[in-house]
């Protein structure tokens, strides 16, 4: 059993099963990679304890963001050395009222200077689309949609954070939009272990596959190495 699957109730998971829920979806032929902010604003600054990276960035995670973000460089990696389409995700500093907007949170201060910067490990390469957005959903009135549609995409995987969150705003509204839709449970990281579990559970329950990262990339046909 999957480490956040321990924090689901073994009752439920039976009655979920039972009623027809967790199943799993089929992997198109056409894949993209959605990486959902994996910014500073919410991963804080590598080596900071959890209330040192919510001083720093209101938003920010703590050491779930650097402990992921290895899985999600050989996730963006699997992508790029199949030239398959990426998009990551960031406020879109653009329309700076709503920047930071995503949620009802309450934050006093503006956020610093670099709060939209990625972290050097998964800064997007040349080529490689950023989109900016103002609500939790990347979707929620950006090209996402028809720009997917363009490249011909049936099959959308996530990761980034946070997973109960904007991950799952996202995650829903690509189910909507008809995609087949997974999850890398070990690529996302949310500042919550309960609100993490919980809501991979749901997704996997009702809008998406969740799998592990070696899981996806057994899907994708591709070596583990």
């Amino acid at each position: 059993m999957k480490d956040w699957m321990k924090l689901i109730p073994e009752s439920e998971l039976a009655t979920y099963k039972s009623a027809g829920f967790l199943s799993d979806m089929k992997i198109g032929a056409h894949p993209a990679l959605i990486v959902i902010d994996v910014t500073f604003a919410f991963t804080g600054y590598e080596g900071q304890t959890l209330d040192e990276s919510i001083a720093s960035f209101g938003s920010a995670c703590g050491p779930v963001s650097w402990e992921a973000m290895p899985r999600i460089v050989r996730l963006v990696d699997v992508f790029r050395a199949r030239d398959l389409p990426i998009v990551f995700t960031r406020a879109n500093e653009e329309n700076v009222p709503f920047a930071g907007k995503a949620t009802k949170a309450k934050r006093t201060k503006a956020p610093p200077a670099g709060y939209n910067d990625f972290p050097s490990a998964v800064t997007p390469k040349a080529g490689e689309w950023v989109l900016g957005k103002t609500r939790a959903s990347a979707f929620f009135q950006t090209p996402l949609l028809s720009g997917l549609v363009q490249k011909g995409v049936d099959t959308l995987v996530f990761c980034g954070v946070s997973t109960s969150g904007c991950v799952r705003a996202s995650v829903v509204d690509g189910f909507s939009n008809g995609f087949a839709t997974f999850v890398v449970d070990e690529c996302c990281f949310d500042r919550s272990p309960f609100a993490h579990a919980a809501n991979l559970f749901d997704m996997d329950a009702k809008y998406a596959s969740v799998v592990s990262l070696e899981e996806m990339m057994a899907l994708m046909g591709r070596p583990n190495t």
